[in-house]
């Protein structure tokens, strides 16, 4: 960290209010640095923090953004628990994971605050740009939980600027609830350094389908805020940026899927609300049709799932998005379409559960039941894209397995993709993404819908309307001819049959990556959005001379070759996830009562490799630092 003192004075000082005195200006220059900016629901902190993430990328620094979100969908105003906003990780290099504890904070009041120091969210000596309206509240008890909360921050060593956020924006603006987010990005592009021409081609971007008197109004705001701070806040910070040598898109994981399913060729989206795979379905809602692709909504997840199975069957490959509960009221659609062996890609971003759970939380805990849920023994493929850019590939990758081996593919994300912001390289279409023209020629005489490979148990698909090609669909026991068959040999066939398709595609996968050194005392194993804090964890212990590695899994079911052989170049094994283990240390767990996590259970089942886990179920991303300390625990140190 390095510091330089301009000759600007500016009148902030930690504990009172911004104006009251003046001091020099300084600019630090950091590597990296997290920022918040929270508020009620309604009062745009959000929008203020993926503007200004897509600002930060602009300027080609690293970026991965964390919405803050409540649990009830419009929580009470000026309450703990009703945090929303936005989590924005700005850093000189590529950002891997929203990171660790927060530097910096803009809160528009302070209960919402307060909601995230309870949380252990921020770092001790954060720095605070607090609102400053509720200190002179007519409600004498508003001014009271004010003051008091002021006073606790203060006292708990947070460095805390006052700031008249009502007061400027009403100057501007009549309806300054509306305006603050604006006026917020405005002080916070001063802080960080970010050129204001930038900020207003953002402001431009995101109300684009508005009057062009509202982006002017927000332009306004923005400046205002960029020039209070420039005469009242007394540091800055410099995060030196490397823009990027190739074409880059900034986008969340929900977004990035959308766009896979548009790349991918896939052309019916069958899909009913829910949080929080909505947007996903929402984004291609506008854009799909502009490529000849179409949204169906149905009036229920399991009709959702029904619509694209008729579609698949039809001689398309259609994708359903949904999250767990939907899930779980799929699976018996999508027990049919594996006995019936049609195409279909399904989406889960998968939250807290069970049941309603955490509506809005990130977690893990959809693996096992996606591989073994269904009644009866229905084989199908689960991946789990890593990255906000793994989201796009994964989907284009799905289309081709599904359409390959006439099967269903999973693809488990996670509320933590699903809302992260992350900058890669703008995606290059190429033709192989497409699936080939359907094949409507005739069938050849002698054929049969279900003639199984005897080696991949892959059979011809046969799209309705082919000559040669009418046959009865089950999802009832059937022989090759698709005839209903209750015959004990039959069925054994058919369930063989389904299950080499699994043992077919596994043949095709490549060894899975390690991160670090081929063998050490410590393998750390992941899977899903947990991949950019486990490395960063991994990569810190390595340059401290630990000998740990780590693998990340994107193929759950087929798993990929070579893993055993990894595990064993290793002393210990372990698993980090977001799903629920027994801790080892409860007075009633032993070897013999231990819950293990999910993919530490397929592990040890599979492989008979003894796996430990440590898992955390807090609704929020797991950090790095955390990660870090479960780590030297395993290593005795």
């Amino acid at each position: 960290m390095t510091t330089t003192t301009a000759t600007r004075k500016a009148g902030a000082s930690a504990g009172k209010s911004a104006g009251a005195k003046a001091r020099t200006k300084t600019c630090v220059t950091l590597k990296e640095h997290i920022v918040e900016i929270i508020s009620d629901s309604g009062e745009g902190a959000q929008r203020c923090g993926q503007s200004l993430g897509s600002i930060a990328a602009r300027m080609g620094n690293g970026i991965w953004t964390t919405e803050i979100i409540p649990a009830e969908i419009r929580p009470p105003a000026r309450s703990v628990a009703g945090a929303s906003g936005n989590r924005i990780r700005i850093g000189s290099g590529y950002v891997t994971n929203g990171g660790d504890e927060t530097d910096l904070v803009v809160a528009f009041n302070e209960q919402v605050l307060l909601g995230r120091v309870n949380a252990r969210e921020l770092k001790p000596g954060c720095i605070i740009l607090l609102e400053n309206m509720w200190r002179t509240h007519s409600d004498p008890n508003i001014v009271k939980s004010y003051t008091s909360a002021y006073d606790r921050l203060v006292k708990a060593g947070y460095k805390v600027y006052e700031i008249p956020m009502e007061e400027e924006c009403l100057k501007l603006t009549a309806n300054a609830r509306r305006g603050k987010n604006m006026f917020a990005l405005g002080i916070l592009c001063h802080i960080y350094s970010f050129d204001l021409q930038a900020g207003r081609e953002q402001i431009a971007l995101t109300f684009g389908k508005k009057e062009k008197s509202v982006i002017d109004a927000n332009v306004m705001l923005l400046e205002a805020g960029h020039k209070w701070a420039q005469a009242n806040i007394d540091f800055s910070f410099h995060i030196p940026a490397t823009p990027a040598d190739k074409p880059q898109i900034s986008i969340n994981g929900n977004t990035s899927l959308a766009l896979g399913v548009m790349a991918s060729g896939m052309d019916i989206c069958a899909m009913y609300p829910i949080t929080p795979a909505t947007s996903a379905s929402h984004y291609l809602s506008e854009a799909f049709e502009k490529v000849g692709g179409i949204v169906h909504q149905a009036e229920d997840e399991i009709a959702a799932c029904a619509f694209a199975i008729g579609a698949s069957y039809a001689g398309k490959c259609t994708v359903t998005i949904t999250s767990g509960p939907g899930y779980s009221l799929k699976q018996e659609a999508i027990g049919l379409a594996v006995m019936a062996e049609i195409p279909l890609v399904v989406v889960n971003v998968q939250r807290g559960g069970p049941s309603t759970g955490q509506p809005t939380k990130v977690e893990q805990g959809d693996l096992l039941t996606t591989i073994f849920g269904s009644h009866g023994d229905a084989p199908k493929v689960v991946m789990a894209p890593a990255t906000i850019e793994d989201c796009f590939y994964s989907v284009i990758t799905a289309r081709r397995i599904a359409e390959t081996f006439n099967t269903v593919v999973v693809i488990l994300s996670d509320a933590s993709l699903s809302s992260s912001q992350q900058p890669f390289d703008r995606p290059q279409f190429q033709e192989s993404w497409l699936a080939p023209p359907v094949d409507q020629s005739p069938v050849p005489e002698g054929a049969k819908p279900y003639d199984w490979d005897p080696v991949t148990g892959i059979a011809r698909r046969f799209i309705p309307g082919q000559p040669g090609g009418m046959h009865t669909v089950t999802g009832l026991a059937h022989d090759r001819d698709s005839h209903v068959a209750y015959d004990p040999d039959i069925n054994q066939e058919g369930l063989r049959m389904r299950s080499l398709k699994l043992a077919a595609l596994q043949k095709t996968l490549l060894p899975p990556d390690v991160f670090g050194a081929e063998k050490g005392d410590l393998l750390v194993i992941g899977w899903g959005s947990t991949k950019g804090a486990i490395e960063e964890a991994v990569t810190g212990l390595r340059a401290e001379g630990k000998k740990v590695s780590s693998v990340h899994l994107r193929f759950l079911q087929p798993m990929q070759p070579g893993i055993k052989d990894i595990m064993k170049r290793f002393r210990k094994v372990m698993t980090i996830e977001t799903n629920w283990s027994d801790r080892p240390d409860d007075e009633l767990i032993d070897e013999d009562s231990r819950r293990y996590s999910s993919l530490a259970t397929l592990l040890r089942a599979r492989y008979l490799v003894d796996v430990d886990c440590w898992t955390e179920v807090r609704g929020q991303p797991v950090k790095p630092r955390t990660i870090r300390q479960v780590l030297l625990a395993k290593l005795g140190q």
